[in-house]
């Protein structure tokens, strides 16, 4: 699965640049927005016929929120160690891994309150963590449990690396991955704009 994702991805930015006029993205945006609506269709189909999802998920109450809560936490620390090492300011490092692997929202942010240095930088590291992602969400799964392989996903986890999360977790998991993925995609654009003011 994780093989095929990477040669379909290489393989799109081939036909990208090879073969498509820039006009055609607007036929993909929508293509991709069909197929992402026709997955999280058959997602709710999936959790809606296991009857002890919803019985599992009214035991959690307020600690649905853990794995998203841990996901921000570690990832703002990540932000300061990176910026540690890689010399950036604290209000330019932070704020680029607070994209939460939202790698369009943030590269725009950051491109307008930072300037396009810092937009490219939040673009590039946020589709590294998806590519990542894709890449590490079997092993996780694997190895230690399926809520965890939730983590590298982070705001991702509702849509993109969904599908991974489908194939190698359970329908509950995948719920919860949802949850998490509103949370956290709700959250990247305050997170951005809160530590790139409050760090300056």
């Amino acid at each position: 699965m994780v093989l095929v994702a990477i040669i379909s991805l290489l393989c799109g930015i081939l036909c990208g640049q090879l073969l498509f006029s820039p006009q055609m993205t607007e036929v993909f945006a929508l293509l991709a927005d069909a197929t992402l609506y026709l997955l999280m269709f058959a997602v709710g189909i999936s959790v809606g016929l296991n009857k002890q999802v919803f019985r599992r998920l009214r035991e959690y109450h307020f600690k649905i929120l853990v794995i998203p809560f841990g996901i921000v936490v570690a990832t703002i620390a990540a932000g300061f160690l990176a910026s540690l090492i890689s010399g950036l300011p604290f209000y330019e490092g932070v704020p680029v891994a607070c994209g939460l692997g939202w790698y369009s929202l943030s590269g725009v942010l950051l491109t307008n309150l930072a300037g396009a240095k810092v937009g490219t930088l939040a673009f590039l590291s946020n589709l590294l963590r998806e590519i990542f992602s894709f890449l590490s969400i079997p092993f996780v799964a694997k190895h230690f449990n399926h809520y965890t392989a939730i983590a590298p996903a982070a705001a991702t986890s509702e849509d993109t690396t969904l599908p991974l999360l489908m194939k190698y977790t359970s329908e509950e998991v995948v719920l919860m991955a949802v949850f998490n993925g509103v949370l956290c995609s709700a959250v990247v654009p305050v997170l951005i704009r809160f530590f790139y003011a409050f760090l300056r």
